[in-house]
């Protein structure tokens, strides 16, 4: 079952942690959360790794990318401040940056289907404009309405080219697919969710089918979560919580139900996952 940590995250947090060890008398921090996912983050903390909102006048040490990535403007913030960048923005995060670009300096008017305040996708707008001929060839979706609210600007491009945020709902890319090819001369649709989103989504949907009861592990922050609870909870009675505490606000819930799945975003850690288990299995008929 595809649920806890993927390889992106695992990557950006071990990676990190190494960084500390290697480097005890040095500071390290991180420019924002390294990932969705509090314990974590405190976990760090406690190891002395720093998560700072702001950066200050003068940088000290290293400063880590998360694994969201982040813009080309602030990349360069981090520099002109004097820190050492080690960038752990996940690889498949990297691939949509890429593809962004290479659709911008193809003359492609570049949708990315996502949400506009997520890091992720902050960063690969950023990405994709510093290569686009205007600021407004590239544009932000989060939903169908958002895109058919520009509808007449997509008619009059002559290229529409799409990449998509790595956690979201594939049935999103395929009803902007749907769309677009109606109305769009020349459509190139890159579809840049990672494996480990549609594994993830696809098992849980088949584990969704044979129970009255999914548990969504994973913080409320976190995007990829928080659409496979929207995608779960369409299929079977659905909860999401970030830790074992939870259970107890859904009591009614879990004493009624008879096979209760659980799954888990690609931010949360193993340990919090069997928790979650450890507690339902204790419970009567579970």
């Amino acid at each position: 079952m595809h649920a806890g940590f993927c390889y992106g995250v695992k990557r950006a947090v071990e990676t990190t942690k190494k960084l500390k060890s290697q480097n005890p008398n040095k500071n390290i921090c991180v420019l924002g959360e390294l990932i969705h996912n509090s314990q974590v983050i405190k976990e760090l903390e406690n190891l002395g790794i720093k998560t700072i909102d702001t950066l200050p006048q003068k940088g000290d040490g290293i400063c880590v990318i998360r694994s969201h990535g982040a813009s080309l403007e602030i990349l360069k913030e981090i520099e002109d401040k004097g820190f050492e960048i080690v960038d752990l923005t996940c690889p498949d995060v990297k691939k949509v940056q890429n593809k962004a670009i290479e659709l911008a300096d193809e003359g492609y008017f570049v949708i990315i289907l996502g949400r506009p305040e997520h890091p992720e996708v902050t960063a690969i707008c950023s990405n994709a404009r510093s290569h686009a001929k205007n600021f407004d060839d590239v544009f932000v979706a989060k939903n169908i309405e958002a895109l058919k609210a520009i509808e007449e600007k997509i008619k009059k491009q002559p290229k529409v080219g799409v990449v998509v945020q790595t956690t979201q709902r594939i049935e999103y890319l395929k009803e902007v697919l749907d769309y677009l090819s109606l109305i769009c001369k020349d459509l190139r649709v890159m579809n840049t969710i990672c494996a480990s989103t549609s594994l993830r989504q696809n098992e849980a949907k088949t584990l969704a089918k044979e129970s009255d009861l999914m548990v969504v592990v994973g913080s409320k922050k976190s995007a990829n979560t928080t659409h496979l609870a929207e995608i779960l909870c369409n299929i079977t009675k659905t909860i999401h919580i970030e830790s074992d505490c939870e259970l107890d606000n859904y009591k009614d819930l879990i004493e009624k139900a008879q096979n209760i799945g659980v799954t888990a975003g690609a931010s949360t850690p193993d340990y919090i996952i069997n928790k979650v288990i450890d507690k339902l299995s204790k419970g009567e008929n579970k």
